[in-house]
């Protein structure tokens, strides 16, 4: 699936996306809410992963590319949850949408642009009902991102990760949600 926005292409993954995406993933700061950076090998299999789910499942996350420059900016996209996370979930909810971007970027409001972009084609091409974003629940940036797309938290819906140890400092977790028809605030049409 490519989609567009203002100053966005959405698009599949190219092997010209490895090393850039290595660098963003591979740096502390993008990944301090996450269990660890991640190495170029375990970039490259990760994106290799995300082609498969993406055949399999006719979406997953994808590279973000500057309009204006073709640069890579990061990743954004929607995902299948894992059954063990779906599992501790209230309701069960299968898919989730996600963004990483390189800290080059923050705070230009790509990530909402290149999610709301998202939930546009989750929708109405892909007929999807609702979606979830998680996060640790001290990442104050991107639970922003998810209230500027107009999703809502219960507090009864936040959990403990379950791929994380019981003593992991970023297993707690918060879930906001969205559905069809939600308005979705600030939007930019592309």
């Amino acid at each position: 699936m490519r989609l567009e926005t203002l100053r966005l292409i959405l698009r599949p993954w190219e092997d010209r996306d490895r090393a850039p995406l290595g660098k963003i993933l591979g740096d502390p700061e993008v990944r301090r809410f996450y269990p660890t950076m991640l190495t170029p090998d375990q970039t490259s299999a990760q994106i290799d992963a995300s082609i498969a789910l993406a055949a399999e499942n006719a979406f997953h996350f994808q590279a973000a590319e500057l309009r204006d420059t073709g640069e890579l900016a990061g990743v954004v996209g929607l995902g299948m949850i894992p059954a063990d996370t779906r599992a501790v979930l209230n309701g069960h909810p299968a898919v989730e949408i996600g963004w990483q971007f390189d800290k080059r970027f923050w705070g230009q409001g790509l990530a909402p642009e290149g999610a709301r972009a998202w939930l546009d084609a989750c929708f109405g091409t892909l007929g999807l009902d609702e979606i979830v974003a998680f996060t640790y629940r001290h990442n104050a940036p991107g639970q922003r991102v998810m209230q500027k797309l107009g999703m809502t938290r219960d507090p009864a819906d936040d959990f403990d990760h379950p791929k994380l140890a019981a003593d992991h400092p970023l297993r707690p977790h918060v879930l906001y949600r969205i559905g069809r028809g939600a308005p979705q605030p600030g939007r930019q049409v592309g």
